[in-house]
């Protein structure tokens, strides 16, 4: 275990890149010790990577760099202004709702940062914000990414813990929305502490016709509702209603209709059952390639490889740090760790909570040092058996976890949106860390309220049948 855990954590200090010190640390480890042969350590390996759920990966990361590069997130931004950005504070508000809409299609927190953070980082700047707020609000809104549904960290999740990945999608509903809202409290509270004010000014007709693209979306699945009520068949509904809600938005040239339908319909098609959560994930590049190269126009075939080749290039990391950490965690198990950190958890306590409070301050720690796929792919079979002692529900855990990790994923030494931000903003990694901490303290608070009320990740995916 020593060596082990020793070697992983010598090779992270040097600067070797996370997949590649598991993988070496599990390799020395198998040379000293012969636990087993090298043809069951690469069979390990293999498993780790060969499920259905993961199939999911590679498509929503595509679908996220297909909705960048076809110009939606300009659209999700221009909507989102004409929504909230006469409120004090404005274009920081703008800046958490349209990473609300921008979370519904690419299920990253990298994406959303990268993508629509982009435009909102200079959208800020140039309208006098300091760098340091919005670098601090795009970096908490990025959070939403993970948390609403799709969410990779939920595909990851899903397939460790064997739960139902529409369970957990659903159960990031309700959190998603307190996160919004506390976030959009911040903003009004910083926007009176430093004298922000408006952005845009308020106009009636603006603030109608982005009202009014909320309500067409929302008339969707009405109008699917009373087809079906007149007695035509779900899948006729379904087509009859989309094809006048395209014709609809060709006609007047809505900015975000299309684009604010993506989550409707993986959401939608999950819950009637034409998808599982792995094939909502290629509907979602479908889409994606109808909206740039049909509906917007805005998609080369120059700029399609490049999403791809991107795509490929991400796929492949994910899927080396899901291989290396598979092969690391059951070493873990083989070499005794996980056993003596249960029995050692155990005795510290009998209470449900105060193991959820030790969780909490576990997974902020290692989500500092550790990418969240990794972390999810070590911890996840340890934290699972001892969570289920204590009575907790793994989909209730699920959200723990990610939104634990999507924290982690603002603070250094390993966190990747912090660098993606300080690329962008042009600050060093101090500044932009120091940025940061002030916003942290909505995510705080929504990691307790969902710490602490089960109700609130739990209640929605009860409802609809999908866990009991």
């Amino acid at each position: 275990m020593l060596l082990l855990i020793g070697s992983f954590l010598v090779f992270m200090a040097i600067g070797v890149p996370v997949a590649v010190s598991m993988a070496v640390a599990s390799l020395l480890y198998l040379v000293f010790y012969g636990v087993a042969p090298d043809i069951i350590a690469a069979q390990r390996m293999i498993a780790g990577v060969e499920s259905f759920p993961l199939l999911a990966v590679p498509f929503f990361i595509m679908a996220g760099n297909l909705m960048n590069i076809a110009g939606v997130t300009g659209r999700i931004y221009h909507f989102a202004l004409s929504l909230v950005g006469w409120m004090r504070g404005g274009l920081a508000q703008v800046n958490i709702i349209g990473s609300v809409v921008f979370s519904g299609m690419s299920g990253t927190a990298l994406a959303d940062a990268a993508g629509i953070g982009t435009i909102e980082i200079k959208a800020m700047r140039d309208h006098g914000y300091p760098v340091d707020a919005a670098v601090g609000v795009t970096a908490a809104s990025a959070t939403l990414g993970p948390i609403f549904p799709p969410s990779l960290p939920f595909v990851i999740y899903g397939m460790l813990a064997n739960v139902s990945i529409g369970a957990l999608f659903m159960a990031g509903i309700l959190p998603g929305i307190v996160m919004t809202i506390l976030m959009m409290l911040t903003v009004f509270v910083f926007a009176h502490r430093k004298g922000w004010g408006s952005d845009t000014p308020f106009e009636l007709k603006r603030l109608a016709g982005a009202s009014l693209e909320v309500v067409v979306v929302l008339c969707f699945p009405v109008a699917v509702y009373l087809l079906v009520l007149a007695g035509l068949s779900i899948n006729l509904s379904v087509l009859i209603a989309l094809v006048a809600l395209i014709a609809l938005d060709w006609y007047y040239d809505f900015s975000a209709v299309m684009a604010l339908m993506t989550p409707v319909i993986l959401i939608g098609g999950m819950t009637m059952g034409w998808f599982t959560p792995t094939e909502a994930a290629v509907a979602a590049v479908i889409w994606s390639l109808f909206l740039g190269l049909v509906r917007y126009r805005t998609m080369t075939l120059k700029t399609l490889a490049r999403a791809s080749f991107d795509t490929i290039e991400t796929t492949a990391s994910v899927l080396f740090i899901v291989t290396a950490a598979s092969i690391f965690a059951w070493l873990l198990t083989v070499s005794q760790a996980a056993q003596l950190f249960s029995t050692f958890i155990f005795s510290l306590t009998d209470s449900p909570w105060v193991f959820l409070i030790l969780v909490n301050i576990i997974l902020l720690v290692v989500g500092s040092f550790l990418d969240t796929i990794a972390a999810i792919t070590i911890l996840v079979p340890i934290l699972l058996p001892m969570a289920a002692q204590y009575g907790i529900d793994p989909v209730h855990l699920g959200l723990i976890v990610t939104l634990n990790l999507m924290i982690g994923l603002l603070t250094p030494p390993v966190g990747m949106v912090l660098f993606v931000l300080s690329r962008i903003s042009k600050l060093s990694i101090e500044a932009t860390t120091m940025a940061i901490l002030p916003w942290l303290a909505p995510l705080f608070l929504a990691l307790l309220i969902i710490t602490f009320f089960p109700i609130v990740s739990l209640w929605l995916p009860t409802q609809m049948g999908l866990i009991r």
